[in-house]
């Protein structure tokens, strides 16, 4: 390693350490004795680092100053400094990562790239100790969470598994590769042919000095002390009211902001600092409402700032102001009068557990409003049953309200992996979060919930207690299917019955395999599944579900089967006071569907088809007014393909 090198790496506090250095090289003495010397000192050097360090960890985290944190990392430095072959040089030079990451937390982000810096000297000076494996999953979540720079992170998770290709940790890159694909491919989709630019965030002088209303800053430092990780944001709305236009900006904590007003044409920017787009954000599409605001448009910029951009016509002035418990910021627009706006309710971030708030529809005022769509009525009386009968649900004319949707799988559980690292619980969430949007949207008279509403793991058994929490009217859980056989396709959609056909019974197995509940715990809940009642309502929405699911994907790929209604006992289906079903929406197993279900359209065709079935079953009991253009009137149903019918099979 050449004495170069490590001074532009790591330059000494002094010109007397340097000179000192240089009387203790080879030339000074002989080249045995020198090493040994030099060797010792690190050692001492490297303790004295260590004692520094834990002098600063002594103190609380708000006390520990710049200079404090300057006068470690230049501790560690000096090990190497004195040579780069003691044992301990990879040991600091780790330490030396793990301060500027603390630094970069409390003091600003150029620290993060400093330990970015500091890592991959290790890297590439020292590539086979064994650190490495760990430090350069280090570097890319510096630069996918810190630094902002997704492409360079997906680069370096890349390099990793073609590195380790045996490493303990390559589920774990495999999982940050399919999120990083995820949000590349929404983001992808919002920007189209004909869709404006969001200016990168290295145009901020250029932005301010165009600005008609000048520059505008505001916000905090998140309020997390340990410096865990940088705030999310989670989603963005709009609602009008009158001549005010309120955006809200869901966050995970505080942010730092500035704001700036462009003209020709007119927006309004944001930039978020140190802040990241979670997938449901990057993927949305903000409805709008009024004339004030025309569009939203959101991107992540490199510099690890998000950037939200309000086009706008009309707008005398706007304010901005930083709320907690919920954490967001809100945005009001003035319209000519200047009023100021009527304080709104507000709707709670989603918990990052399992007691989700229920999200109402924002747009329900607007959909009983001025220029609402012509709405399909439901029918006057319920209709029965696909058998002919008639259940008490249909009978008492009892409505649904509220409805539960589980995205399968989440945080360590993975759920099946397709062959180019796409997860199971990452395409389930994905659809989850487009079907509640779509029924938020269509369905005004219906509550949306989710057992979770992003990258957590919520236990089976705990999924419909949240469910039964709520009271909720109906659970639908969303999953792909897996198979040993890779050509297998189709779809089938299942309702709880303790019987079911081998292949139901091993597709239940494969899901049921986090369940936490014993035998007896089991025998209880067992004990609430005999109500026909719920079981018969559970196999006509199952069949709803099935019938347009099935018809919808089957338009784009005409290999999909209808595999049919089937029953089976899912874990996640037991506890459940309510109709309840678990679809299967493709095989995630099979290479052709894999690459269907990566392109955003395909989510969103996936979405379609269980919104319409949800649509339709509510439609057949007689429930909530919906929006189903061509659909009007009400026809007799088909009888859903059986299990019997559908045993085609791969």
């Amino acid at each position: 390693m050449g004495t170069r090198l490590l001074h532009r790496l790591f330059a000494p506090a002094s010109l007397g350490f340097v000179l000192a250095m240089a009387a203790a090289s080879p030339d000074a003495s002989g080249a045995d004795t020198s090493r040994a010397v030099k060797k010792q000192a690190a050692s001492a050097q490297y303790d004295r680092a260590e004692e520094l360090r834990t002098a600063l960890n002594s103190k609380a985290t708000e006390k520990r100053t710049l200079s404090e944190y300057k006068q470690a990392v230049t501790s560690y430095r000096r090990v190497a400094l004195i040579t780069p072959r003691a044992p301990e040089v990879p040991d600091s030079l780790v330490a030396v990562g793990e301060l500027y990451t603390e630094m970069g937390d409390r003091f600003g982000r150029t620290y993060f790239q400093s330990a970015v810096d500091s890592y991959q000297f290790l890297l590439r000076e020292y590539p086979t100790n064994h650190f490495c494996q760990d430090v350069t999953l280090r570097i890319a979540k510096l630069q996918r969470d810190q630094l902002g720079d997704s492409p360079q992170a997906k680069k370096t998770y890349e390099d990793f598994l073609k590195k380790y290709p045996r490493s303990a940790k390559k589920r774990e890159v495999q999982e940050s590769l399919a999120e990083l694909a995820l949000l590349q491919n929404s983001e992808a989709a919002q920007s189209g042919p004909n869709a404006a630019a969001v200016q990168p965030a290295e145009n901020h002088a250029e932005e301010a000095d165009n600005s008609s209303s000048g520059l505008r800053t505001g916000g905090a430092a998140p309020s997390n002390a340990d410096g865990s990780g940088v705030p999310r944001v989670r989603r963005i709305r709009a609602a009008a009211d009158g001549d005010t236009t309120r955006v809200t900006i869901d966050l995970e904590d505080s942010v730092q902001y500035s704001s700036g007003r462009i003209p020709n044409p007119e927006r309004i920017f944001f930039d978020l600092h140190a802040a990241r787009l979670s997938v449901e954000a990057a993927r949305g599409n903000v409805k709008v409402e009024g004339g004030l605001l025309t569009g939203v448009r959101v991107a992540q910029n490199q510099s690890g700032v998000v950037r939200v951009v309000l086009d706008v016509n009309g707008v005398k002035d706007y304010s901005a102001s930083l709320t907690n418990n919920p954490t967001q910021l809100v945005i009001d627009l003035f319209g000519s009068t200047g009023k100021q706006p009527v304080q709104t309710a507000k709707a709670s971030v989603p918990s990052p557990r399992n007691s989700l708030p229920t999200l109402k529809n924002a747009n329900s005022k607007a959909a009983k409003g001025n220029g609402k769509p012509d709405l399909v009525q439901p029918a006057t009386a319920p209709q029965p049953t696909r058998d002919g009968q008639s259940t008490l649900t249909r009978t008492l004319g009892l409505k649904i309200g509220r409805i539960v949707i589980d995205p399968g799988h989440g945080g360590h559980d993975t759920g099946t992996i397709g062959p180019t690292g796409l997860m199971e619980k990452d395409l389930c969430l994905d659809v989850a979060l487009r079907l509640g949007k779509m029924i938020e949207q269509k369905l005004p008279g219906a509550d949306v919930m989710y057992t979770r509403s992003d990258d957590t793991f919520v236990p089976l058994e705990e999924r419909t207690h949240i469910a039964n929490e709520a009271k909720a009217d109906l659970f639908l859980s969303i999953h792909a299917n897996s198979s040993s056989d890779h050509g297998a396709r189709g779809i089938e959609t299942y309702y709880l019955n303790m019987k079911g056909s081998a292949e139901a019974m091993e597709v239940a197995a494969r899901e049921n395999a986090t369940a936490q509940e014993n035998v007896h715990q089991l025998q209880d809940l067992v004990k609430r599944i005999a109500q026909t009642e719920k079981i018969d309502e559970s196999r006509e929405l199952a069949a709803d579900v099935q019938d347009s699911l099935a018809k919808r994907i089957q338009r784009v790929s005409k290999g999909e089967k209808n595999r049919g209604v089937r029953k089976a006992p899912f874990v996640v289906l037991i506890g459940a006071d309510m109709p309840s079903i678990l679809t299967e929406i493709s095989f995630l197993s099979n290479a052709a569907d894999e690459q269907l279900l990566k392109k955003p359209e395909q989510r969103q065709k996936v979405a379609e088809g269980l919104y319409q079935g949800v649509a339709s079953y509510l439609q057949s009991i007689n429930s909530v007014t919906v929006n189903l253009p061509g659909k009007a009137g009400t026809k007799p149903r088909a009888p859903a393909p059986t299990v019997e019918q559908s045993r085609n099979q791969d």
